[in-house]
């Protein structure tokens, strides 16, 4: 066992949470899960597997990691989604690790799927995320959404063997509604931050997203779940500049 505690907020994820604590066994005596408002059976998944489970309001992706982040037993946080999970070797690599030095973040590796496909090209090719750091130090900023690690000066940065598996969506609907979701709180988060929109966002952006990862970063070369992905990513950056303009322009009539 090592000490470290793994935090997840999860809501609704049924489907996906089992696979995420069984991949954690043996590695930790501390696995919390956030869990704010799930109706179907995500909590009893949480119980059967004697991780934490606490129950609490959504505030947000940043305030509600830092909430759960506090309620931890250990220091050093691995922090995982419930739709995610460790492979064997970053589980061994985690293991190893001497934890001396609470001014060290690791970076870890990603694997990401489209149902079964592993996607080794496009947007999610070449991901890794800094998910392991020790919160005396670092912990999340309060975005609603893409929230991201504060890291104070004189932090360096690790990096682990292994992966995190990523199982992005079970399928294209299933992906379409998560990218829908996402983009409209993106857009209340750039409406927050005085960020416009234009029409010429709403109508280049979009291609240049495209562009980018089925040309550019090879997304063809996974097919067409790599078409998919790329035209998915395409239809996001789309609805969250459109929902930016409108945005923009309510505020506009509400100072009028």
């Amino acid at each position: 066992m090592q000490k470290i505690s793994v935090v997840i907020i999860c809501k609704n994820e049924e489907e996906q949470i089992g696979r995420c604590l069984q991949s954690l066994e043996e590695l930790t005596d501390d696995v919390v899960v956030l869990d704010n408002g799930s109706t179907d059976d995500t909590k009893n998944i949480v119980r059967k597997a004697r991780a934490r489970l606490i129950e609490e309001t959504w505030e947000g992706f940043g305030k509600t990691k830092n909430k759960a982040t506090r309620l931890a037993k250990y220091d050093w946080i691995l922090n995982l989604d419930a739709d995610e999970s460790i492979d064997m070797e970053l589980k061994n690599s985690l293991l190893k690790l001497p934890l001396n030095n609470s001014r060290e973040v690791f970076e870890i590796k990603f694997k990401n799927f489209l149902g079964d496909k592993h996607l080794r090209f496009g947007e999610w090719g070449d991901d890794k995320h800094i998910r392991l750091f020790n919160r005396t130090h670092v912990n999340w900023n309060e975005a609603i959404v893409h929230e991201s690690l504060s890291l104070p000066p004189g932090v360096k940065i690790g990096r682990m063997e292994g992966h995190v598996l990523h199982y992005t969506a079970k399928d294209v609907a299933e992906l379409a509604d998560k990218m829908s979701r996402y983009a409209l709180l993106n857009a209340e988060k750039y409406a927050a931050q005085g960020r416009k929109s234009s029409w010429m966002n709403i109508y280049l952006a979009p291609m240049f997203s495209f562009v980018k990862y089925y040309v550019f970063k090879l997304g063809f070369a996974d097919g067409r779940s790599g078409f998919v992905c790329a035209r998915m990513s395409s239809y996001y950056t789309f609805l969250k500049y459109a929902r930016l303009l409108e945005l923009n322009r309510s505020k506009v009539k509400r100072e009028t």
